[in-house]
């Protein structure tokens, strides 16, 4: 088969070169968007009586045929046509003669390749926020069920002070709010026009780039032709917040997998989240929580590659940049399976109420509750701090909790410490006395939910 570019070689290339430098093994998945792309170019060519207007007819219904020839799988994709471009405009002249030739026309691969990536990413990228907002109303609905179980909050994997599940809950809905609205943001950098800026230069001929955005609902057109085909920020922005998004479900499914230990024992998986041992037979394995927590380090890779090729790359466009698509659709992949998996697997978790109520007294996780409550007696928090700190010591020394000690022994400590202090130890009550802004007494998580649920909306 004979290359669209073979007029100034004199050597046929050779086959290790082929497999070498082919893509369509795997950028075959942009041929939709190439087909949308080039329907709306050679509508703009005719338009602009650049091309004969029935001969963009012919063009287009040409194209419509292969598109629905791929759909069907009757389309035969061949490794010496390099890549999805060349494949469809061969396919093309074969269908409707020299005529399809007259499609390229001001347009180059390196365009046409940031095109099709564009239009890709950004339908991908709107169904990833899509399921971004079901995984975040999933949080909500948890913690609105599960608003009255108090468990232990934990600083450097200690037990801290108690927490009510349904908060600890929203901080994961909080951080996948931050993962919506940056994906959302970052649809502003992928909506940009690139066709039309051909191979760095632009083009002699009078196109109407204004028009093609027209067609293809982008917001934006590049401005500059030669950042128009050497830029990949786009790329790297979707790499990045898709990483920053696998780390928030890696903090989770560490958690989950914490959670679900017999050491823990917070939480039950739901058997169809869970797999077996070859040889123990009592084993329930929280595999689907380790694999988010690995395939992390698969998306952060992705974006480490990418950064990696374009970092030592001069304008414009360089056949390195055909490196840039097996980790988007990797990481594409990747990012969807993973918030699949989440939402339905988070609702079929079951919560030990019972235990995580019985944590989170422990470990004089109230103390905090006694230095404020000295504060409000006018002492200085450092000093009420360390009188807190005597106390505990006490108690570790004596064997007792917090709420063993008799008032004589409170009052051993401090004077200030009246016959009330037994109020504000217990954790019902150290819950529901955070009633600071965003805090974790129920009143506080409840308008936390409602102020989220109506962002959502």
């Amino acid at each position: 088969m004979k290359k669209p570019w073979s007029g100034r070689f004199t050597e046929k290339t050779a086959d290790i070169v082929e497999q070498f430098t082919e893509s369509i093994s795997f950028d075959r998945r942009l041929w939709k968007y190439d087909i949308e792309g080039s329907i709306a170019h050679a509508k703009m060519l005719a338009k602009q009586g650049i091309i004969p207007k029935r001969d963009a007819d012919r063009i287009i219904k040409g194209l419509k045929e292969i598109y629905r020839e791929i759909e069907d799988g009757r389309f035969k994709f061949r490794e010496e046509l390099e890549d999805i471009h060349m494949n469809i405009e061969a396919a093309l002249i074969e269908k409707v003669g020299d005529i399809g030739g007259r499609l390229h026309t001001a347009r180059s691969r390196n365009d046409q390749v940031a095109l099709d990536i564009r239009l890709y990413l950004r339908t991908e990228v709107k169904e990833i926020i899509s399921l971004l907002k079901n995984l975040e109303t999933v949080l909500a609905d948890m913690a609105e069920k599960y608003l009255a179980i108090i468990m232990p909050g934990y600083t450097h994997l200690q037990r801290a002070q108690p927490v009510l599940l349904s908060h600890h809950l929203m901080a994961y809905a909080q951080m996948f709010d931050r993962d919506r609205e940056r994906f959302g943001d970052a649809l502003n950098r992928i909506n940009v026009l690139p066709l039309g800026s051909c191979a760095l230069a632009g083009t002699t001929l009078p196109t109407d780039r204004h028009y093609v955005a027209e067609l293809l609902g982008f917001d934006f057109i590049s401005e500059n032709s030669m950042d128009s085909v050497s830029d990949r920020d786009f790329l790297l922005e979707f790499l990045s917040c898709s990483s920053i998004f696998m780390m928030h479900t890696s903090r989770m499914a560490e958690e989950l997998i914490l959670w679900s230990s017999e050491e823990f024992s917070f939480i039950e998986l739901p058997d169809a989240f869970t797999t077996g041992s070859s040889i123990m037979p009592q084993k329930k394995n929280p595999d689907v929580a380790e694999l988010m927590r690995g395939k992390t380090g698969r998306v952060y890779g992705n974006l480490m590659s990418l950064l990696t090729t374009m970092k030592g790359l001069p304008l414009t466009y360089n056949r390195d940049m055909q490196e840039d698509k097996e980790p988007v659709f990797d990481t594409v992949d990747t990012v969807k399976l993973t918030l699949n998996a989440l939402i339905q697997m988070l609702p079929k978790i079951k919560f030990n109420e019972k235990r995580m109520h019985d944590t989170a007294g422990e470990a004089f996780s109230t103390a905090t509750d006694i230095a404020e409550y000295l504060v409000k007696k006018g002492i200085p928090f450092r000093t009420a701090h360390e009188i807190t700190g005597r106390i505990v010591r006490y108690c570790i020394d004596n064997s007792k909790r917090l709420s063993d000690l008799s008032i004589s022994e409170y009052k051993s400590f401090s004077n200030s410490i009246g016959s009330e202090i037994y109020k504000f130890i217990g954790t019902s009550e150290s819950v529901n006395a955070k009633k600071s802004y965003g805090g974790t007494s129920p009143e506080m998580v409840r308008e936390q939910i409602k102020r989220f649920r109506k962002r959502l909306r």
